[in-house]
This record gives structure tokens, sequence and C-alpha cells, in this order.
């Protein structure tokens, strides 16, 4: 708020003489004026809101119904709180935006929430294309206790690399102080947001490469099954072909919304540099952050008995809410 002379006690038609103004009445006279909220801020605030109450549901789903702890579950519920978290540090960008007069420790924890959220979210995404492998490569073994141990180690090491890479603008490297040395994401160093996105590239590329493998064990499993069509009836073999032509135009699906996602921000933060206009990087980190929206769409809500749990919650009188958990998850 600017303040005018009357504010500040003096009346200028009554007196001729300079003002005395004290020191604290100055600086409230140079506050500084929140900006006029956009439409940015607007699809700021709406798309954090949606992401953060979508995943909120998925996360309080699974953690709150004791039938779900397969390690596909366990893999969904970090996918959910890395997604979460993405959505409220959007509130929070856009808080500090339009809300707060914003500051350097503002920036910093943003963009470290935003980096710690999106790299737990992508690494999330890689142990969810690594337990489908598993799944279908070890399927006797799949949902066993060792099974779990092993989800929730490569959890506790997914979660503690995110907060440490994460803590990397609060722990000096940023450019608040060496604009030259600034990336095209401000206030992340070139250096550092070049690492970043190299390790996205490098997770990008396994993730793929756990979907190929999924595509060859599904592809064998196919080739079993028609090799002994002539046992089963036409009916069943004729589900089986279809039911697999589905499979994998989901997968189709899955793959396509994962590379869109996520490689246009990984390359533009290996090439551009602080000179380059902003609006290419903003084009390239909605669809980062819109992972995040579509994520529960893709992997969580789409699974049956996460679906069941939240039909039977919504209508307990209608849904009958079984304890049998499918472990072969779709592809």
């Amino acid at each position: 708020m600017i303040l005018n002379a009357t504010d500040l006690g003096w009346d200028s038609e009554s007196s001729g003489a300079e003002p005395i103004i004290p020191s604290d009445q100055l600086e409230r006279s140079s506050a500084y004026e929140l900006p006029p909220l956009t439409a940015w801020g607007v699809a700021l605030c709406v798309s954090g809101t949606l992401i953060a109450t979508e995943n909120a549901i998925v996360v309080t789903t699974i953690l709150a119904t004791s039938s779900l702890r397969a390690p596909v579950f366990l893999l969904l519920a970090s996918l959910g709180m890395a997604d979460l978290l993405a959505g409220v540090a959007l509130i929070l960008h856009f808080l500090f935006m339009f809300c707060v007069e914003p500051s350097d420790w503002s920036e910093l924890l943003t963009s470290g929430l935003l980096v710690t959220s999106l790299t737990a979210s992508l690494c999330s995404l890689m142990g969810v294309a690594l337990d489908r492998y598993l799944s279908l490569s070890h399927a006797l073994t799949y949902g066993s206790g060792q099974s779990r141990r092993r989800a929730a180690i490569l959890l506790l090491l997914v979660w503690l690399g995110a907060c440490m890479i994460g803590a990397g603008p609060a722990m000096g490297w940023h450019c608040l102080e060496d604009p030259n040395s600034c990336s095209v994401a401000r206030p992340l160093t070139r250096t550092y947001l070049s690492l970043l996105c190299g390790g996205f590239l490098v997770v990008v590329m396994v993730t793929l490469q756990l979907y190929a493998g999924i595509c060859r064990v599904a592809r064998r499993h196919a080739h079993a099954i028609a090799t002994q069509r002539h046992f089963l009836p036409s009916n069943q073999s004729y589900a089986s072909k279809h039911g697999s032509g589905r499979g994998f135009s989901r997968l189709l699906l899955v793959l396509s919304v994962f590379v869109g996602c996520w490689m246009p921000f990984s390359l533009w933060g290996l090439l551009g540099d602080a000179s380059s206009p902003p609006l290419y990087t903003y084009a390239t980190l909605v669809p980062a952050a819109g992972s995040s929206l579509l994520n529960p769409i893709l992997y969580s809500l789409r699974h049956k008995d996460i679906r069941k749990v939240l039909l039977h919650a919504c209508c307990p009188h209608r849904y009958s809410h079984s304890t049998h958990i499918h472990y072969p998850v779709d592809v």
C-alpha cells in the first residue's frame, strides 16, 4: 500500500514547512505493492489445488486401507505424495507471487520443494515401471514380504535422494547473488539445472527400457497362450487376444504421456540459458507439472482395487468392499 501525505500526518494546505517524516513511515510509504491477479495466477492456483486434492485422496485411500499393502500400492502412494507436494509448491508459488511480498527465502523454498517433488515423482514412476516388469517376469514371488521390503527400501532411497537434491538451492546452489550464473529456471544455477535435467533424462531412458522389457515379457506370455489356444474355449482365446490389445493400447498411452510431460523440460534445461525467453521455460514446465495431475488418473485411479475402495467409501451400501487384491498390475 502506498501512503499519501495525509496518511503521513502532513497537511500541505495548513503548513508551508517541509514535513518531518519518521523513518518507519518512510519505509511504509515505499512498501511493496502486490501485482494484480492475472489469468496465469488463477490457473496456477486452480491447478495446484486440483493436483493437491486429487493426490491427497489417492494417498489417504492407500494409507487408510490395510489391504492395500502390496509393493505396487507403496509405489503409488509414493507417487501420490510426490505429486501432492508439487501441488503444494504451486499453491505456495501463487501465494508468494500475488498475496505475499516475495523474498529470497520464498524463492528458495518453492524451488526446492518443486525440485524435490518432481524428482520423487519421476523416480516413483520408474519404480512403478520396475514393479510392473517384476510382476510379469516373477509372477510367482510377486507380492511376498521380501518384495514389500525391497519396495520400502527403494522408496526410502528415492525420498532421501529427492530431499538431498531439493535442498540444493537452500544449500547455496542458487543464482540470487550472481545473476549471470542463472539457468532458465531462476533461482537455480545453470550447472545445478543441467545436472538435474541430465539425471531426469537418465531416469526417463531407464523407465523406457523397463517398459520395453514389459513388452517383451508380455509378448512371450501371449505366444505361450497362442501355442495352447486349442486347449482353451474359443471365447476365452478371443478375450485373451483383445485384452492383450487393450493392454498395449494403455501402455502406449502411458508412455506417450510420460515422454510428452518430461522430455521437453529435460532437454530445455540442458539447452537453454538465462537469456532465453521465459515463455519457453513456462511452456516446458507446464507439462512437467501437468504430469502430477495426470498421474493419479493413469496409475492409481485406473487400478481396480483402489477404485473399489473409493466406491465403497462413497456408497458403502451399494458397493461391497472386498479385501482380495489382484496382484498382477494392469499394463
